[in-house]
Formats: C-alpha cells, sequence, structure tokens
C-alpha cells in the first residue's frame, strides 16, 4: 500500500480540528460524541485518505461510547502498534495508508474475533453502499 504524506499544514487544512486532533496527534474524542452512524449496508472509511477500514456488518454497540467493531475489513488497510501511555498496555490501531490514529484494539469483543476495534468516530466516514 503506497503511503499518502502531507504536511502538518496540509492535514489542517483538509479536516475539522477535532478530527486532526484526533488522527494526526493521537486525541481521543468524548465518549458518545460521534458513535452514531447509519444501519443500512456499507463500509467505513478514513476521514483522512479514504481507506475502506470497517464493514457495517461487523459493527455492534459495546456501550463504550465509541463506534465499535469485531473485526477490519483488510489486514493490509489497518497498523497495529503497542501504546503503552498513560500507564496503560493497550494497542493502538492506525490507517496503514495515512498513520492516521483510529483508536485502540482490546481483547474483550463479541465471537468470532474476541476483538473489540474501539474507535474515534471523527475518524471515520460511513459510505453507504
Amino acid at each position: 500500500m503506497k503511503k499518502i504524506n502531507k504536511t502538518d499544514n496540509e492535514w489542517r487544512k483538509s479536516l475539522s480540528d477535532l478530527a486532526y486532533e484526533v488522527t494526526r496527534n493521537g486525541a481521543t474524542e468524548k465518549p458518545f460524541l460521534n458513535h452514531h452512524f447509519p444501519k443500512s449496508f456499507g463500509k467505513f472509511l478514513c476521514v483522512c485518505c479514504g481507506t475502506i477500514l470497517f464493514d457495517q456488518q461487523t459493527k455492534y454497540e459495546s456501550g463504550s461510547g465509541w463506534p465499535s467493531f469485531f473485526d477490519k475489513i483488510d489486514n493490509d488497510a489497518i497498523t497495529e502498534k503497542n501504546d503503552s501511555s498513560f500507564g496503560m498496555v493497550r494497542t493502538e490501531v492506525c490507517c496503514s495508508k495515512c498513520d492516521a490514529h483510529l483508536g485502540h484494539l482490546f481483547p474483550d469483543g463479541p465471537l468470532p474475533t474476541g476483538k473489540r476495534y474501539c474507535i474515534n468516530g471523527v475518524a471515520l466516514v460511513f459510505k453507504e453502499e
């Protein structure tokens, strides 16, 4: 996958202030702020570069306040990194194409994967099919 490289100023111009802080600086939006998306068939894309990340069929209500998915759409679309910030050991989830911070991965999701991709809603765009 070919990487997208933009300057900080280019990212600032193309994103809302909150989307910039979350995707480029690793911030976390407040819970329940951007977790409502249509329930129709569709895909969730990276707000920064448009890469397809998740399918509506893998989305579920975790009660966490952030959009949650039990699987990613493609192994190459998402990069997982160790994150030991804030005194916690977590797995950070980023877009492989533009390195946007999306959220975190936890091992407490539903079957069939047991995974919970806990994603900042502002980092996603929903494209209905």
